[in-house]
């Protein structure tokens, strides 16, 4: 069997914009919050650093602060997937990492504990990596023909990146991905690689300083 031709192009991860929950730093899985109006301008303000990309494909999670995103980034010829929908939290949904911490009594992280059934049946890792690897599947066509941009999730994005660089899914941890960031995967030669990590508007950047 022939192996799969290397993506002459590049995938693009963006995070949506801030909301309320983001910046309260509650986990916000399927709960379907709006941007806050600084996460709307935000998203605008990636639209220029897309200007240097050619997209045969942008998929967007369903939920509406990624296609917001997407909107304003000037990405509105777009298809939703399922899959980039964020990590499901169940029962730590809208909760934050101290909150949870101070009600089991130790160091609890999603990447090493996972979460508990709540409202919704939560996910493992494993199951968030197997939704990431199938969008991986997905979009490797398209890059033969020009560059894809992926819209979603912190959490969703910095497991897919770790499942495009064949690693642990858990090495995403060590991933800082901020609201309205963007990230750029290729190759380096045949190795997948981190072509640019965490890029942000110049007014945020300077905040973040």
């Amino acid at each position: 069997m022939s192996a799969r031709p290397i993506p002459q192009h590049r995938l693009v991860l963006i995070r949506h914009g801030k909301t309320e929950w983001s910046e309260a730093m509650k986990h916000t899985g399927l709960t379907d919050v709006p941007l806050l109006p600084k996460g709307e301008r935000l998203a605008a303000e990636i639209a220029p650093q897309l200007g240097g990309f050619e997209f045969s494909m942008v998929l967007t999670s369903p939920l509406q602060r990624a296609r917001r995103t997407a909107e304003l980034a000037g990405l509105g010829d777009n298809e939703v997937d399922q899959n980039l929908v964020e990590w499901d939290y169940g029962g730590y949904e809208g909760r934050t990492t101290a909150e949870i911490r101070e009600e089991l009594g130790y160091d609890w992280n999603v990447w090493d504990d996972g979460v508990v059934t709540g409202e919704t049946p939560g996910e493992t890792i494993e199951q968030v990596s197997a939704r990431a690897r199938s969008v991986i599947d997905r979009v490797l066509p398209a890059l033969q023909d020009g560059d894809v941009a992926l819209v979603a999730h912190g959490h969703l994005l910095r497991v897919l990146a770790s499942v495009w660089l064949r690693t642990e899914p858990r090495f995403g941890a060590q991933l800082i991905l901020d609201a309205g960031g963007l990230c750029v995967l290729g190759y380096e030669r045949h190795n997948p690689a981190i072509l640019h990590w965490n890029w942000l508007p110049l007014a945020e950047a300077s905040q973040s300083e």
